[in-house]
């Protein structure tokens, strides 16, 4: 009596991983997602390892985690493995208060954001 299972949202060919609650803001994470978007997965981690941005190391994660999920659930073959997307959401904001000359108060904005990369399996062939 249990209810019935999904239908597979994504493409045969395709994982994901999706990294919610990022502490940096979607127009700076979306620098990075546009980085990677459309390149092979180890020129992606190669462009990630040597970027100068903080949140790099959590993108770079995500993608790893990604590829492993292509790998070990979906079995698709790493070598041909793109990033087919990478799109950032927003998430919450949690406001805080900075005290400011003559008693007033100014407002800082602490913003979160959702990443998800999708990799899809391109075979050789299609490529050249």
């Amino acid at each position: 009596m249990s209810k019935p299972k999904n239908e597979r949202a994504l493409k045969d060919n395709e994982a994901k991983a999706v990294v919610r609650m990022l502490r940096v803001s979607p127009q700076k994470l979306n620098l990075l997602a546009q980085l990677i978007r459309g390149k092979k997965v180890d020129r992606a981690l190669a462009d990630l390892e040597f970027s100068r941005k903080r949140i790099s190391v959590a993108v770079k994660k995500a993608l790893e985690s990604a590829i492993a999920n292509a790998e070990n659930n979906h079995s698709l073959e790493v070598d041909d493995l793109v990033v087919a997307e990478a799109h950032v959401g927003k998430a919450l904001v949690m406001k805080r208060f900075h005290a400011r000359a003559r008693g007033r108060a100014g407002r800082v904005e602490k913003p979160f954001s959702n990443l998800t990369i999708v990799v899809r399996e391109v075979p050789a062939e299609a490529k050249a």
